[in-house]
């Protein structure tokens, strides 16, 4: 071998290592500023969300915060050896929230978007859900899709700032959309004869139709949109990702996905404990 290629391949050899050796270093200080050390530390896991999504996320009559988010929650904080911290927020400022270290991560139902997805991180989809109608049932045999409501003759309701309403105005434009504070307003608006139909996910109107619809609603439970929802936190944090997408995975390999999923999905038996 040539003196000058000897030469050549070792400062190459040489650069490789240095370079190796800064993105090592490079990430363990990245490792250091995660989220999970910084749980660990302080002991608590913050969970931020909002109380009244039904079933992810409510409030018994004790006041204890519970739902299918909420068993995650605090079976994710056990894995870490850490206390589950309930932050309950305003669903506006959430996001906000969770980039000014309010909390730690949304469990808190919310479904993947591009625009979100701009501002923070989403894990792996736990669940997909999709927006479905439940309609007065003065329009029984008359609507029978999503399609024929997009009519200005139509009142459709849903929760302002949602993908309901964005739902409503991508799909139905025609329709006259009155937005409401929260989803069961939007709900008992359509129950009491003063809207046409609400515009929600697939687990909310299951609910209402249940609870409180029978005999005045019908439910058009086919979702006409694909919505995936996941748990959220900041940008710029792979080991707090790769911690989520593990355990997500863990729970539905050793079936307690699974007995969740038939708990609050599935199951009603924890209506009685609600408000």
């Amino acid at each position: 071998m040539k003196k000058g290629l000897l030469m050549g391949l070792m400062t190459i050899a040489a650069l490789g290592l240095i370079f190796s050796t800064t993105a090592f270093g490079g990430d363990i200080e990245l490792a250091k500023k995660s989220t999970v050390e910084k749980i660990l530390k302080r002991g608590e896991l913050r969970v931020g969300f909002e109380s009244g999504y039904v079933p992810f996320e409510m409030t018994d009559k004790k006041g204890k915060f519970i739902g299918f988010d909420m068993d995650f929650g605090r079976r994710m904080a056990k894995s870490m050896g850490v206390k589950f911290v309930p932050v309950n927020t305003a669903w506006d400022g959430i996001i906000p929230a969770l980039m000014t270290d309010k909390f730690d991560i949304i469990m808190g139902g919310m479904t993947i978007t591009q625009e979100r997805n701009l501002k923070i991180n989403f894990a792996h989809p736990y669940i997909v859900v999709g927006q479905t109608i439940l309609l007065n049932k003065k329009h029984e045999g008359k609507v029978l899709s999503y399609k024929d409501l997009n009519d200005p003759k139509f009142i459709l309701t849903s929760r302002m700032g949602t993908t309901g309403e964005q739902a409503i105005k991508k799909h139905i434009p025609k329709a006259t959309y009155k937005g409401f504070e929260t989803e069961a307003e939007a709900g008992l608006e359509v129950i009491n004869g003063k809207a046409d139909a609400l515009v929600y996910d697939l687990p909310f109107c299951g609910f209402l139709y249940g609870s409180q619809g029978m005999g005045k609603t019908v439910f058009l439970n086919r979702p006409f949109t694909f919505e995936p929802l996941a748990w959220a936190i900041n940008k710029g944090d792979p080991d707090f990702l790769n911690f989520l997408n593990n355990f997500l995975r863990q729970s539905k390999g050793d079936g307690f996905y699974e007995k969740v999923y038939n708990k609050w999905i599935i199951g009603s038996d924890w209506k009685k404990d609600l408000q």
